[in-house]
């Protein structure tokens, strides 16, 4: 069973999405990157690049993750937010320790494509 079925599927996926960006658009750390963004078109990327990175349908149409914020010159403490803002969320969801270590691990493997390093 993959993870994105183990958290709940798309349901799970849904729900996850839309509390972490209630969570990223109040840290002030990582807000200003959204000022101009299209929140439900990034929902719908956000939802899609989960399911497919957690063992989910792929349906991701999305840049990959080194285009998408190449221009964004995001350092470590931005990713490290953003990071927290997801435990936080999946800590809301009480999703089990062991499981929210898995989610960060695989987000974690994006660490370099999104700071571009």
């Amino acid at each position: 069973m993959s993870l994105y079925d183990e958290l709940g599927g798309a349901a799970a996926i849904d729900a996850a999405v839309d509390i972490f960006y209630r969570k990223v658009l109040a840290d002030d750390r990582v807000s200003e990157f959204f000022d101009t963004t299209d929140m439900e078109a990034q929902h719908a990327k956000q939802k899609a690049f989960l399911t497919v990175a957690l063992g989910g349908p792929n349906n991701y149409t999305g840049k990959d993750m080194r285009e998408a914020h190449k221009h964004m010159n995001l350092n470590e403490g931005h990713f490290n937010a953003v990071a927290e803002d997801l435990i936080a969320t999946l800590e809301e969801l009480n999703v089990p320790q062991a499981k929210i270590d898995e989610v960060i691990a695989v987000v974690a493997t994006t660490k370099n494509d999104v700071l571009n390093l």
